[in-house]
């Protein structure tokens, strides 16, 4: 059976998409995915065994330069080669307009969420079947169940398995000991205060672990300077494209990350995470997997607001007990480096002693 899988972004979507391929590989020996996915995270699906084939996508840049893009061809040969091969099934997993649009160059069954279930509900116009799934699931669980629906099968009970060889990712040799400090982020309200970030640094390498601070802008790598500054043991990695950050990722005792693509991509690889979540709400999107442990601001006065530009307003007494300049959004403040290292600390020896 072979099967075409359109999900194309976010990379956190693209992460919690892989347990559901390896229901769907268990469920049904010999299942083949090609995968429509967006360029820049075209090498992810490569990493599951029931991928056989990827067809990158480009929309966040085609629809940049519309005219560019059709004079080029490259729409054109996009279309062609979905239309050149011959698919049993299309499962949309995006559950988007702009997703369900692609649906429409295969000459297969459509599958995707109800218009009760998807994002755009609109989207499942398109579809020849439609799949209801509750909402208020973690998004790993709500994939899983919308493929063995698509495909015929039961949800295996458990934790979903990301189905990733994580030997193949280890580097040879060993080295000193580290921690990973995922600490870029899209939303300015998703950072933790980088003040907290150079305080764990001190307490981390107090432990005997060296700190590891990977990048992927010039704004990230300026910060980790800052945080690395001065500090023997903290290391600002050099640019890594998304296989080589999985490498330092598969080779360190434990991460700690703000809510971005790059902590999904730490749980798919079984490393021990500890997530910090101000204005966002783990319970749907958090990072999924073993030790994975969330911890969440629950600033009484508006945490999680799902805001991308923070609104609070600090009182007086607010004031008085932070540094508002450094230590903001508020939301944060209840994740002070202090708990923050002690939940790291004990998260770390999981690894070991599962």
């Amino acid at each position: 059976m072979r099967v075409l899988l359109i999900k194309t972004s976010s990379l956190g979507d693209v992460i919690h998409t892989l347990p559901a391929l390896t229901d769907a590989m268990r469920a049904l020996p010999g299942i083949q995915f090609d995968w429509v996915v967006e360029e820049g995270f075209a090498e992810i699906p490569t990493w599951h065994p029931a991928v056989s084939g990827v067809i990158p996508v480009a929309i966040r840049r085609w629809r940049k330069n519309l005219w560019q893009t059709f004079k080029n061809g490259q729409w054109r040969q996009f279309k062609q080669r979905l239309r050149d091969t011959r698919y049993d099934l299309v499962i949309d997993a995006q559950g988007l307009l702009k997703s369900a649009w692609l649906t429409r160059y295969v000459k297969a069954p459509i599958a995707g969420l109800d218009r009760n279930s998807a994002r755009e509900p609109l989207a499942a116009r398109f579809y020849d079947r439609a799949y209801p799934v509750a909402r208020g699931q973690h998004a790993v669980e709500r994939l899983r169940q919308l493929f063995a629906q698509a495909l015929g099968y039961e949800v295996p009970a458990g934790l979903g398995d990301y189905g990733l060889d994580r030997s193949r990712l280890l580097h040879a040799g060993t080295g000193a000991p580290f921690v990973l400090f995922l600490h870029g982020t899209t939303w300015v309200t998703k950072h933790w205060p980088e003040v907290y970030w150079r305080q764990l640094a001190e307490r981390m390498i107090d432990q005997g672990l060296e700190v590891h601070l990977p990048w992927g802008n010039p704004a990230e790598k300026a910060r980790a300077e800052r945080i690395a500054s001065g500090l023997d043991k903290a290391v600002v990695l050099p640019k890594l494209n998304l296989a080589g950050v999985a490498k330092v990722l598969a080779s360190a005792q434990g991460c700690v990350a703000v809510d971005t693509g790059l902590g999904h991509l730490a749980a798919a690889l079984d490393v021990p995470t500890l997530s910090l979540f101000g204005p966002t709400n783990p319970g749907l999107t958090g990072a999924y997997g073993k030790s994975q442990v969330h911890l969440a601001g629950d600033y009484p006065a508006c945490a999680p607001c799902l805001q991308k530009k923070c609104t609070y307003q600090p009182t007086a007494e607010d004031k008085r007990q932070v540094d508002t300049e450094r230590e903001w959004p508020m939301c944060f403040t209840r994740l002070n480096p202090e708990r923050v290292a002690s939940q790291l600390s004990a998260l770390l020896p999981a690894k070991e002693h599962p």
